[in-house]
């Protein structure tokens, strides 16, 4: 793929969630809510401040992000399914545990 976002804007690979409860019943796909979980494939380069400065994103590739149900603009790029979102959509990063990062 060769796409690069500009200004604050990220590409994100939506993380698809597990098919069954807890209680190991299967969920239908018909059923299934789209997931608020991601992985960020792309990223631009920042936004400008009122003084022209280039501010940097908090995110890069590869973070796991959280962002809201409505969040960013479907497109699809060679055949996969992706989301197009400001850096302001994101809701959080999701870190690593401290113990998993150990192991």
């Amino acid at each position: 793929m060769n796409f690069r976002p500009l200004h604050d804007r990220v590409l994100v690979r939506r993380v698809e969630q597990d098919e069954r409860t807890k209680g190991g019943i299967i969920i239908p796909d018909t059923a299934k809510e789209k997931p608020q979980e991601g992985e960020i494939v792309a990223a631009g380069p920042g936004a400008r401040n009122d003084k022209g400065e280039l501010v940097t994103l908090d995110v890069k590739v590869g973070d796991r992000v959280l962002f809201g149900k409505w969040s960013g603009t479907e497109v699809k790029i060679d055949g996969e399914d992706l989301l197009i979102m400001k850096e302001s959509d994101l809701l959080g990063v999701i870190e690593a545990d401290a113990a998993a990062k150990a192991a």
